[in-house]
C-alpha cells in the first residue's frame, strides 16, 4: 500500500513528482514526446497508431491553440506511484518480455531483452499514466483537463491486456481520493468502443465511483464479471450510426450525472467508434465524434463539475486529426480554454486543493 499511518493514525503518502505546481499560464493539456512508441518498426505490427499523440499535438500547434510553452509536460509515473493501485506481483511480471508481448499484442517483443522493452514500450505507457494522474489534479484546479494519451481501460490492478499495461484511470481517481480534499465521488463516462473492464474490476463494489459504459457488446473483452460494476450499461450493436449513438450519449450522460453528482468526471474518449475502425465495429462519423465530446463537456460545464478527458483507443491514422478537431471545437464552444477556467464554484474547490496539497507537502509529500 502507498498510504501508511504514523503512530498518531495520520496518513503518510509516498513522495510523488506528479502533483507538482503548474504555472497558471499553462493550459491544462498534458503531453510528452515520450508518449509515442517507435521501436524498429515493431509498433506497426499492432493496429494501434502508436504515434497518434504527437500528431494530435502537431495539429493543435498548427491551429495556434497550443505551443511548447503553454502545455503541461507529463512526467513518468514511478513504481511507488503505480503501487497505489497495482500489486507488486503484477509490476514484477512486466519484467518478463513475454508478458508485455501478451498485453500489448505485439508477439515479436518476446525475443527482445526486457531492458529494451521497458525503455521503448513500457516507459511511454508509464509517462502517459503519469500524465493522466497529473491531469486529474489539473482538472480540479482549472475545471477541465485533457491528457493527450492514456485511457488504458483494460488494465486493472493485477492484470493488463488490450494494449493497456497500467491502470491510469483508476490511479488518477485514487490519487484524487487520497490527496485532494473535497474529492470523494467520481463518475467515469467510458465511450470507447470496448468495455472498460479494467477500471470496472478495480472499482467493483466501491460506492464512491459511478461507471457509465457504452460499448459494442459483440467485441473484446466481454468481461461479465467486470460488468457488475457498471451502474449505467449501454450495449451497442454492430454498425451503430450517428443518430442513434448521439441520442444515447446525451440521454445516458445526462442521466448518469443527474443520478449521482460527482466531484470529478473522468471521460474516456476513445475514437475507435469511428466508421471503418478495424476493432470497434461501429459506424460513427468524424462529425459524430466531435459532437459526442461536446455533449459530454457541456453536461459537465452546465453542472460545474471538473472533467478529465483521456484519448484511449482509435485504430485508424485519421483519428489524430479527429481528436484535434474535437479539442478545437471544444474551445470554439467555450467549453475549454482560458474562459472555461472561470467557473462558478471552482474557486472554493481550488482553495481546498491548495490547503490539502500544502499540508500534505509540508509533512510527507514532495510536490
Amino acid at each position: 500500500m502507498s498510504v501508511k499511518e504514523d503512530n498518531e493514525g495520520k496518513s503518510i503518502f509516498h513522495q510523488t513528482n506528479l502533483y507538482g505546481s503548474i504555472p497558471p499560464t499553462c493550459l491544462p493539456i498534458v503531453y510528452h514526446p515520450d508518449y509515442n512508441i517507435t521501436f524498429m518498426g515493431l509498433e506497426k505490427l499492432h493496429p494501434f497508431d502508436s504515434g497518434k499523440w504527437g500528431k494530435v499535438i502537431r495539429f493543435l500547434k498548427e491551429e495556434q491553440f497550443i505551443t511548447d510553452e503553454n502545455i503541461v509536460e507529463a512526467r513518468e509515473a514511478s513504481e511507488e506511484d503505480l503501487l497505489v493501485v497495482h500489486t507488486k506481483r503484477y509490476l514484477g511480471s512486466l519484467k518478463w518480455s513475454f508478458v508485455v508481448a501478451t498485453i500489448t499484442e505485439i508477439p515479436p517483443l518476446v525475443i527482445l531483452p526486457n531492458c529494451l522493452v521497458q525503455q521503448r514500450v513500457l516507459r511511454p505507457l508509464r509517462t502517459q499514466t503519469g500524465g493522466t494522474i497529473m491531469a486529474g489534479k489539473l482538472a480540479v484546479e482549472r475545471g477541465w483537463a485533457i491528457n493527450v494519451g492514456g485511457g488504458f481501460h483494460h488494465c486493472s490492478g493485477d492484470k493488463g491486456g488490450g494494449f493497456c499495461a497500467y491502470a491510469d484511470i483508476t490511479l488518477a481517481i485514487k490519487f484524487l481520493f487520497e490527496r485532494v480534499e473535497g474529492i470523494s465521488r467520481a463518475t467515469i463516462i467510458d465511450l470507447d468502443a470496448h468495455q472498460g473492464n479494467g477500471h470496472e474490476r478495480d472499482f467493483l463494489g466501491d460506492t464512491r465511483v459511478f461507471i457509465m459504459d457504452m460499448y459494442n457488446h459483440n467485441i473484446y473483452p466481454g468481461d461479465r464479471h467486470a460488468k457488475r460494476a457498471i451502474k449505467r450499461k449501454v450495449e451497442l450493436d454492430w454498425g451503430t450510426e450517428d443518430s442513434e449513438y448521439l441520442q444515447k450519449v446525451e440521454l445516458h450522460s445526462e442521466g448518469s450525472l443527474n443520478e449521482v453528482r460527482p466531484d470529478i468526471i473522468v471521460y474516456n474518449a476513445g475514437t475507435d467508434i469511428l466508421d471503418g475502425d478495424p476493432l470497434g465495429g461501429l459506424s460513427i462519423s468524424p462529425q459524430g465524434i466531435v459532437k459526442r465530446d461536446e455533449i459530454v463537456f457541456r453536461a459537465a460545464k452546465q453542472r460545474g463539475i471538473p472533467i478529465l478527458m483521456v484519448t484511449s483507443g482509435g485504430y485508424q491514422k485519421k483519428t489524430a486529426r479527429i481528436i484535434a478537431d474535437s479539442i478545437l471545437n471544444l474551445r470554439q464552444q467555450g467549453l475549454i480554454g482560458a474562459k472555461a477556467m472561470e467557473r462558478e464554484g471552482l474557486s472554493q474547490l481550488v482553495t481546498h486543493l491548495t490547503q490539502s496539497s500544502g499540508s500534505a507537502g509540508s509533512a510527507h509529500t514532495a510536490v
